[in-house]
């Protein structure tokens, strides 16, 4: 994805489109309304299928003056919401399959995942939507796996997210796969927004922000470990900084994370030790030792079962973008 010219994007939108989806690629990928700069890095184009006047749940109404040729010389495409009930027209849909057929990769945020679904691209494989959605559109689309258990899924060349929040973690998991985590985080600063959350992490967590982080103990003993990444955490160790039993600390991690601490701790480091691959030369056994993995065969196991690349492939890859 790295080049010396603007990765071109483009966002489809609809008659009755949320302006707050709307908005969502907007930020991330054009800093739209931030003090962000990411022009250098993607153009990003609005389109629409009959360029004109668009209405809009709100009190007003929004013009787009590009129409589907757009998506003809985009190298991603965003589909940031959709209507279940509305079907996808065959101009869409065609212009959907050229730029798949292309190389462009799909991107369907929330709602949007069924027109993914509904250009037939993704049967026999996997989506993720809005929880609220996921029932409805299983029945719509039988060959496509519904996922409501995950932030996002990435295919590669087809990427899916829940809605609201979810989505822009997904777009910003673009921005990371394209340009690295540094530039990906200190966009996310920009925003205000988590650095990083990964695909896997539940939708629905029942407190997803406690009221008194200083008074969290899970929030605590999250902020524990991240400081303390190099060393062997041990679950009865990390339970006793929460003030918990073992049983009763996975089961309150759980709850807050919709991960279990294990799961949580590993993504952690996998997350280090790429930073560290992007913005430093150490060597592969200094960061294992530095992110807790201990040796390099280690972190070259867990790097790439989870990001299904080596870590000396991933250094490679964004230092070739630097």
């Amino acid at each position: 994805m790295i080049s010396d010219r603007p990765h071109e994007v483009a966002v489809l939108a609809f008659e009755g489109i949320s302006p707050f989806h709307l908005s969502v690629p907007g930020l991330v990928f054009g800093g739209i309304g931030t003090s962000a700069q990411p022009q250098s890095r993607y153009r990003l184009r609005t389109c629409v299928e009959r360029p004109g006047i668009l209405r809009t749940p709100g009190d007003f109404d929004i013009s787009v003056r590009h129409g589907l040729e757009a998506i003809e010389a985009a190298d991603t495409v965003v589909i940031p919401s959709w209507s279940p009930g509305t079907e996808l027209s065959q101009p869409i849909r065609a212009a959907l399959c050229r730029a798949h057929e292309r190389g462009a990769r799909l991107v369907g945020l929330c709602l949007g995942a069924w027109a993914i679904a509904a250009s037939g691209l993704a049967d026999g494989r996997e989506v993720t939507t809005h929880w609220s959605a996921a029932a409805e559109l299983a029945r719509a689309h039988p060959a496509v796996r519904v996922r409501a258990d995950r932030l996002w899924t990435d295919l590669g060349d087809i990427m899916t997210s829940a809605g609201v929040a979810a989505a822009l973690d997904g777009c910003l998991h673009l921005v990371r796969s394209d340009h690295g985590s540094r530039v990906a985080a200190d966009l996310a600063r920009t925003l205000v927004l988590a650095p990083h959350r990964g695909g896997s992490q539940a939708q629905y967590i029942p407190i997803a922000v406690p009221d008194a982080a200083d008074d969290d103990p899970i929030e605590h003993a999250m902020l524990w470990a991240r400081t303390r990444l190099d060393d062997r955490i041990d679950l009865d160790t990390w339970a006793r900084v929460a003030l918990m039993s073992r049983r009763t600390f996975t089961r309150h991690f759980r709850a807050r994370t919709g991960s279990s601490p294990q799961q949580w701790l590993l993504h952690q480091r996998i997350d280090h030790a790429r930073l560290l691959l992007e913005s430093t030369d150490d060597t592969m056994d200094r960061i294992a030792t530095d992110t807790g993995f201990g040796t390099a065969v280690n972190l070259r196991h867990h790097f790439h079962r989870t990001l299904g690349l080596a870590p000396a492939d991933h250094r490679r890859l964004f230092r070739a973008g630097t």
